[in-house]
Formats: C-alpha cells, structure tokens, sequence
C-alpha cells in the first residue's frame, strides 16, 4: 500500500466524469488499498478516484470505524435535508456550509463487483452525496452557500466527508 498525492483544487482531473468500473483488476485492488490509506493518513472520511487521479467510479469512506468501498455508485433514494460545515481534502484549510440530503440509499459494487445497497444519514449521507459528486467532476464549493472560510488543521478533520 502507499500514500498517494491528493489532487487539489484547480487541478483538471477534478472536473472530469469518471468511468464505470467494468471488472476489478490487481491494479484497482492495489488503487482502493492506496486510497483507504490514503484517506486514513489525511485525516478524511470520504476519498473518491479522482482525488488521486484516477478517473474511475470508485470512493472509499469510513465513518465510525465500517469502512466500506462503493464501485459504480448510484443514489437510488434521498430524502429529507440537512445544513452544516463541509471540507475536502481536494480543498485544504477551507470549509463552508453545504445543504445535503440527510438520508440516501446507494447501490453500488463491493471489491468483489458483487451489488449491494447501502443506507446512510446525517455524516455517512454527506460522505456519498460528497464523494459522488467527486465521480461526475463536481467540488463541494459548487454548492457552498456563504462562501468558504478558512479553518485549522483539527477543525478540518472534523469537517472532511
């Protein structure tokens, strides 16, 4: 496994669509290994393809401890909304408010390309809006309302999806 270099904000890759997934390759192992150490070493709870360059459909998120893979990810159900603090490690020392559904339904591919459906809310249904957004080139600032402010280094990890 090994760290990769998060791609930042004004990087062309982070504006591109990513393409699905068709079959899971030792190289794609080896990417999903990379971008869960990754993620972990920046302090992040959402990393998706595109952060590390990759323009493929594939994000890994942990929130509390059930790290879980998503390959070829669609929302298949949203409901309800909530406010608050948003960052991404592509947008170092900012944050600001974004509006996310506060419960989603996402049907995916595990590391096995085996389907499975998953349901989150509040932080784990921020992390999949996020990360989602990610694959179709889409940052989180698009959709900022009040604009970003700066915040520091602990503040930041609270506010990664």
């Amino acid at each position: 496994m090994a760290i990769r270099t998060i791609r930042t904000i004004g990087d062309p890759v982070l504006t591109k669509k990513c393409k699905e997934v068709k079959a899971m390759t030792p190289r794609l192992e080896t990417l999903i290994d990379d971008m869960f150490e990754t993620m972990y070493e920046s302090g992040g709870v959402g990393l998706a393809a595109p952060q590390v360059g990759i323009l493929k459909r594939i994000v890994v998120i942990d929130v509390d401890d059930s790290p879980v893979v998503l390959i070829n990810p669609v929302i298949t159900e949203q409901s309800g909304e909530q406010t608050g603090p948003e960052g991404c490690l592509s947008v170092p020392g900012k944050a600001g408010d974004v509006t996310r559904p506060e419960k989603v339904t996402v049907k995916a591919l595990d590391r096995e390309m085996k389907e499975f459906e998953l349901t989150g809310e509040e932080l784990l249904a921020r992390a999949i809006t996020h990360e989602l957004d990610h694959l179709e080139g889409k940052l989180y600032v698009e959709l900022v309302e009040g604009g970003l402010y700066e915040v520091s280094a602990e503040e930041e990890e609270q506010e990664q999806p």
